[in-house]
């Protein structure tokens, strides 16, 4: 059975034509392959008997073929989820999922116009929290709440990343949670005496020993468009000294807000950091940084659990461990680690297979969905009982169950125009230059989530 990406001559063909909608919004996602007979649920095709030109009497129909495709901004899971699909069609005859994958950046305008046509694809990965709500007010996805039953595998906390901020239904069945820490080399922490660190004062140590050692300490990405990795380091550095779940709590509440004096003295902590980053760290983009880690001329990386099947993949040698970043002494919370639901699958409203879509995506809210996908992706599932085989990954687990914090900006602050992660990474890029004082970044987060905020709303 042929798949895109797997390297037949139709394979490039359909995926350029999958490129292509971004201007012509044509292609073909989702068609049936048999063609007799139709039905008025999602435009499946039903044969009859008595439609069969070459079954004898008694025979059989065979299992209706249908071909289900799925869009997704990792092409780096690509040949995992085609395993994982595979597992779905062998219990499903009938059944093709094409999984094709697009460029991170490029996904949403892809997928906008995919979606508003009838050359886009059956399941999509969504986008978290505000990043869905578009698409929900367009009317393009299908509400799954009362429609699947595996959404009740599901807290309420989980399915927020997929709500209707004004209808509240149901639009994705999530799929992964993700968390922040500190990515090490091994080897390089043994070669110099160091240990994971306890302390604030043990963290800074570290900074100094690797840098005075030659080494880049931390690999960071601060060249546009890759500057979205700037709102994942303040926070895992900067939680505690901002007040993590009690600031949220009150900035949401309207009974402080990002001018507030303990928010700027966060952001402040980035500018502390900038020498310890790659020289000229403005134009080092994503897969710079992450080269920088494995061909171990930076010692850590801090990032997301995200990242682990990345480092599997491409440094299998590499000694791994993982720690949180310590509370600084000015801190008014503990240490903790960020994270947050990732995003969900959805069902597109303008598919030509929508009952054999909702199917599927009932099916990736199951168990054994969850269990393929911690094995062969290597992200934490938020299906119960699902566990990590990974000890990298099993680490971030145990990391952020002990302290979980909100990633503020996505989680909260991405359901309006300026968003707030984008005025914070910029700013801290404008920072870095020399162009702005972090007042004047904290002022400029505020002032533009002002535009569309209400707080207690």
């Amino acid at each position: 059975m042929s798949r895109y990406g797997r390297g037949s001559p139709a394979s490039l063909a359909v995926l350029l034509a999958a490129l292509a909608l971004v201007a012509t919004a044509c292609g073909g996602g989702g068609t049936p392959t048999t063609t007799q007979g139709s039905s008025d649920t999602g435009g499946q095709t039903t044969t009859t008997k008595d439609e069969m030109t070459d079954t004898t009497e008694g025979s059989m129909p065979e299992a209706e073929e249908v071909t289900l495709t799925v869009w997704s901004w990792r092409p780096e899971d690509e040949d995992a989820y085609n395993e994982i699909f595979d597992v779905y069609e062998a219990a499903n005859p009938g059944v093709t999922v094409e999984f094709v994958p697009f460029v991170n950046t490029d996904y949403n305008n892809i997928l906008s116009t995919g979606l508003a046509g009838e050359g886009g694809p059956d399941v999509v990965q969504l986008r978290a929290y505000g990043g869905i709500q578009p698409l929900i007010e367009a009317g393009q996805l299908v509400p799954l709440d009362g429609e699947i039953d595996t959404l009740s595998n599901f807290s309420e906390d989980a399915l927020k990343v997929s709500t209707g901020l004004k209808d509240g239904r149901v639009y994705g069945v999530p799929f992964a949670y993700q968390a922040f820490a500190v990515f090490y080399n091994k080897a390089i922490f043994d070669e110099l005496g160091l240990s994971e660190p306890t302390t604030w004062e043990e963290w800074t140590n570290i900074l100094d020993t690797l840098k005075g050692a030659g080494y880049i300490p931390i690999s960071t990405p601060a060249k546009d468009p890759d500057t979205w990795m700037l709102a994942i380091i303040h926070d895992t550095i900067g939680a505690p000294r901002y007040g993590g779940r009690q600031f949220e709590k009150e900035v949401l509440a309207g009974e402080t807000d990002f001018t507030d004096p303990d928010y700027v003295a966060s952001i402040a902590m980035m500018n502390d950091l900038l020498p310890y980053l790659p020289d000229d760290v403005i134009g080092v983009g994503y897969q710079d940084s992450k080269t920088l880690f494995i061909t171990e001329a930076a010692a850590m990386f801090i990032g997301g659990s995200f990242e682990i099947g990345f480092w599997r993949d491409n440094a299998p040698d590499l000694d791994l461990g993982v720690f949180r970043v310590p509370a600084p002494p000015d801190a008014i919370a503990p240490a903790s680690t960020v994270g947050w639901m990732d995003g969900s699958f959805g069902v597109n409203a303008n598919s030509d297979a929508v009952d054999a879509a909702k199917k599927l995506v009932e099916w990736m809210g199951s168990k054994e969905f969850g269990d393929l996908f911690t094995k062969k992706i290597k992200q934490l599932s938020p299906i119960p009982g699902t566990a990590p085989e990974d000890p990298l990954l099993a680490r971030f687990g145990e990391l952020y169950q002990e302290s979980p914090v909100s990633y503020l900006h996505l989680v909260n602050f991405r359901y309006g125009d300026p968003r707030g992660d984008v005025l914070l990474r910029e700013g801290i890029v404008k920072m870095w230059l020399g162009e702005m004082t972090p007042e004047e970044v904290a002022q400029r987060v505020q002032d533009g989530i002002s535009q569309w905020f209400t707080p207690g709303g």
